[in-house]
């Protein structure tokens, strides 16, 4: 198997600078024009685990529909940083400029929690977001029975898991004689078993931007050192993604089991959601060969995959305001891949 997602320290700094100056990005509401107006419900509690309060904030189009498709969006930040804030102005702008819901969802970092989160933790995380909505989203007009999600970066990727690993959903989670995934939200009376057994995850549409698909590789790069430096960043003491008693060169099936590469099914057994990978031409994190590479691989397998480059962009082009380092801002970088996103989501909820 190709490795996708090869980091050095250099473009961990990079990719880290591109996170903290998204930390607080400018608000789109008045630099540019609105096609209808959204009510926004922000900071929803959605889940508690361990008592660290996750929440999301979510976006109703003012366009008189009784219900619309909904769009659950999943920031970047290298799992070690940030939260929903680098999303808000991608937020407003679909709201504002097409006919989607959308929820944007904090997860658990790995540092949270003391610094002592996994990442199978992170992605049960998301996968409980996304089931949250299904249960809950009609009240702000959304339509369970047509949900899709995207992410950039660390959040590409657990877009990608929540579509790929959707059916492997276990009530031991990873603690048991097989690594399945326990949802950190679970419809009432419904365990994560059944939960597969129904479909209850799956979904319509997938739209990954310059997503991390190979997290074997990156352990194996070097992501669990100090020399990566999301961790100084974070003032804490680098460490494996599942602990210290787990690593990549002794359990190499852990890191397998969160890696999307890892986890493609052949159509004939399950047929995923058409896909939409997007990438910057000059992306040096994740880069074009790589997210082509993954597009590759949907296809080959029978799936429904588009690839897209964002020609001149770096990485983190979706994140709002500007990025002096990266020399990206909002308006101008992120705007005409949100209208191939939107051009995206109508064709599949038209077809």
């Amino acid at each position: 198997m190709n490795r996708l997602f090869k980091p050095t320290v250099a473009l961990l700094i990079l990719v880290s600078l591109a996170g903290i100056s998204g930390c607080a990005p400018a608000t789109i509401t008045e630099a540019l024009p609105d096609t209808h107006g959204f009510e926004l419900t922000p900071d929803i509690e959605w889940a508690r685990p361990e008592g660290h309060s996750l929440t999301m904030d979510i976006y109703t189009p003012k366009t008189g529909k009784d219900k619309y498709p909904v769009l659950v969006i999943f920031h970047g930040g290298g799992w070690l940083i940030n939260d929903k804030s680098p999303m808000t102005s991608m937020s407003e702008y679909i709201a504002r400029h097409s006919e989607y819901v959308i929820c944007n969802v904090n997860y658990r970092l790995l540092v949270d929690q003391g610094n002592s989160v996994t990442m199978d933790q992170i992605i049960e995380d998301a996968m409980g977001a996304v089931l949250w909505v299904k249960d809950h989203i009609a009240a702000y007009k959304g339509d369970p029975s047509r949900v899709m999600v995207t992410g950039d970066s660390a959040g590409g990727h657990l877009a990608s898991m929540v579509v790929l690993c959707g059916r492997k959903l276990e009530s031991d989670g990873f603690s048991g004689p097989t690594l399945g995934f326990k949802p950190t939200y679970l419809p009432e009376g419904q365990t994560a078993e059944q939960v597969a057994a129904s479909g209850g995850m799956d979904l319509q549409a997938a739209i990954l931007s310059y997503a991390a698909f190979d997290i074997h590789a990156a352990a194996m790069g070097g992501f669990e050192d100090e020399g990566n430096v999301f961790w100084s960043f974070t003032q804490s003491k680098a460490r494996g993604l599942f602990g210290d008693s787990i690593n990549v060169q002794e359990h190499p099936e852990y890191y397998q089991a969160v890696s999307p590469i890892f986890n493609l099914p052949d159509s004939s057994e399950r047929r995923l959601p058409p896909h939409l990978c997007t990438v910057g031409s000059e992306d040096n994190l994740i880069t074009p060969p790589s997210v082509q590479g993954f597009v590759n691989l949907l296809t080959e397998n029978g799936h429904q995959a588009e690839y897209w480059e964002h020609d001149g962009r770096p990485h983190a082009f979706l994140d709002g305001g500007r990025n002096e380092f990266l020399g990206t801002e909002f308006e101008r970088d992120a705007i005409p891949a949100l209208e191939r996103m939107i051009r995206f989501m109508d064709r599949v909820m038209t077809e």
